[in-house]
């Protein structure tokens, strides 16, 4: 074992963060928990994802009773985490593996990354921790610690291929699960982006980065594009407590969520005229504007969004629509960007 793995195998004996889906030193992972939580932290904070791994748990302990499930209940309980198609290939990938593979899990990063919602990251990750395999795990956390330890000079993304090559060459071929966790623990709480905990770091010798002490200058990343402005107008319709909603399509942006009748979400300098609402509004009742706007930001836009309001007096069939009371939107599974233009009227 190189010395790298070896200082920080012993830094996380002692240090390892306490997390719902970590299996107790000594013990061995089951690999429906990594599964689940590493889908579910891809792009989520731990802070934030422990109350769903928790909840998710409680009410679908196997595999097989996650695909057993409906997926309107798997989207309902998943809202709020975001990146929603995450939560379709999670209930896809259940279905796979517990009706074609009878609930196991393949054990090694090739076969992992044939199954939906299992990326590079995600089989690697699942590999290592599950299975052992001594595969190259690389979060933000760990292109973080890599790219101080080496001192990549690349900029990202460009650089992730450098710095999956120096991961996998640093990864021991024992406790290779415990080294990535270790990886994310340490670029958690010591190697931060801003004022790193240099002096408590177990790998500090081997660091190019801190020799140089220039330790904040990585990982370089290249300029961020500037984000584009989406507009568009919400539909709040009413009938006896009842809000008329939207299940979206399958496929594209929050597929199969619940949300709000709404025009396009385009990129434009204004929002819709009336002549341009006035088409997709989802009945013909009077439409008052309500005050404020919404603002959400997606991976690759900004959103804002006013909301017209009506009251109906029948509760009309619409294609894709349905009514749910008013007092239990909460219990909806509403995505986020859906709750604040919600809350414009609640």
């Amino acid at each position: 074992m190189n010395e790298t793995a070896k200082n920080l195998l012993d830094w996380y004996d002692t240090n390892r963060r306490d997390l719902p889906w970590r299996a107790a030193p000594g013990t061995k992972p089951e690999p429906y928990h990594v599964w689940l939580s590493e889908i579910m932290l891809q792009q989520t904070t731990v802070a934030t994802v422990k109350g769903y791994f928790e909840k998710f748990l409680k009410r679908w302990p196997t595999v097989e009773a996650l695909a057993n499930a409906k997926q309107e209940d798997v989207l309902q309980e998943w809202a709020g985490l975001g990146y929603y198609a995450r939560a379709r290939n999670l209930h896809k990938c259940a279905q796979e593996v517990a009706h074609s593979m009878k609930g196991e899990f393949p054990s090694t990063e090739v076969a992992l990354k044939n199954l939906p919602g299992i990326g590079d990251y995600t089989g690697a990750a699942i590999a290592a921790i599950a299975f052992d395999e001594p595969a190259a795990v690389v979060d933000g956390n760990v292109e973080r610690v890599v790219s101080r330890l080496f001192r990549v000079s690349e900029a990202l993304p460009g650089a992730k291929k450098t710095i999956k090559t120096h991961t996998a060459a640093i990864t021991p071929d024992k406790r290779p699960g415990d080294f990535a966790q270790a990886m994310m623990d340490l670029g958690s709480a010591i190697c931060t982006p801003k004022a790193p905990k240099c002096l408590l770091c177990p790998i500090r010798v081997s660091c190019a980065a801190h020799a140089h002490f220039d330790m904040e200058r990585f990982p370089i990343k290249a300029p961020k594009k500037k984000k584009p402005i989406r507009r568009a107008i919400s539909f709040w319709l009413e009938h006896d407590g009842h809000l008329l909603l939207e299940r979206r399509p399958q496929k594209g942006l929050l597929g199969g969520m619940p949300g709000l009748f709404s025009t396009p979400w385009e990129e434009r300098a204004e929002f819709p005229s009336k002549e341009e609402w006035l088409q997709h509004r989802p009945s013909e009742d009077f439409w008052k504007p309500v005050e404020g706007k919404a603002k959400h930001t997606f991976t690759h836009f900004h959103l804002e969004t006013q909301l017209l309001a009506a009251k109906s007096d029948t509760k009309l069939n619409i294609e894709n629509g349905f009514w749910h009371p008013i007092d239990e939107l909460a219990d909806v599974g509403l995505p986020t960007v859906f709750c604040k233009i919600a809350a414009l009227k609640t």
